[in-house]
């Protein structure tokens, strides 16, 4: 589905990602972990074309994609949930949905959005901007599957929410992985990314110091320890 071979991008002088190589295998979720600081959402960056690898190629479905920009790379199907959510505060819920939908035919329509998020259908006329942090985590993820991606791109996914939230959110990624898609996910809340992953690679410096199954990252004391803080 996705493969990213020996990419280095940059910030300016600032080299961020220092030859990163990984792939998301169809129907599977690659769970990325590290601290803060060491290239994550560049990583996320990269693969969606807002800050291009200098070197090194980004494959999807076969096609190289390194040098394509961010709307192409839309059309072609990979999603993003970004970080902070980023709805459109001033739209209502139903605008939201609709202002960027793709219409590729895969059938995320309302109403599997509605099925899959029930309180955005209760939403659906309130503005953004006065959800809560957990509805407009459901937003900016059904948002994105409004685009009927192959691939979806979660960035820090769990981060702010409540129990009960994160728990819903492993739902649906579960639910999202039968239903086809695969997805790469940053993440700092070690037992969800393990718990949800199929694969789980770690980051350090700009470089991906360790991959595995989640139950060998799991045992790994000592790269949890150097690289996690765990």
């Amino acid at each position: 589905m996705l493969e990213v071979k020996d990419i280095h991008t940059y910030y300016g002088d600032s080299y961020i990602l220092q030859g990163v190589s990984l792939k998301v295998d169809q129907r599977s979720v690659l769970g990325i972990l590290g601290r803060n600081g060491v290239g994550k959402t560049t990583l996320i960056r990269s693969i969606i074309g807002f800050t291009p690898a200098r070197r090194g190629k980004i494959i999807f479905k076969g096609l190289d994609i390194t040098y394509t920009h961010p709307h192409k790379i839309a059309k072609m199907g990979i999603g993003l949930v970004p970080q902070g959510r980023r709805v459109f505060k001033s739209l209502t819920v139903e605008e939201n949905l609709t202002v960027t939908a793709m219409n590729r035919g895969y059938g995320w329509s309302i109403e599997s959005i509605h099925s899959l998020f029930p309180v955005l259908k209760s939403r659906a006329k309130q503005k953004a901007g006065k959800l809560s942090g957990g509805e407009q985590q459901m937003l900016a993820t059904a948002r994105a599957l409004r685009n009927e991606p192959d691939l979806l791109l979660m960035d820090e996914p769990s981060e702010g929410l409540a129990p009960l939230l994160v728990k819903k959110l492993g739902e649906v990624i579960q639910e999202l992985k039968v239903k086809g898609l695969s997805l790469l996910m940053i993440e700092q809340h070690f037992a969800f990314a393990v718990r949800f992953s199929d694969h789980v690679c770690v980051m350090s410096k700009g470089r991906i110091v360790h991959d595995s199954l989640p139950e060998d990252l799991q045992h790994n004391e000592a790269i949890k320890d150097q690289y996690l803080g765990l």
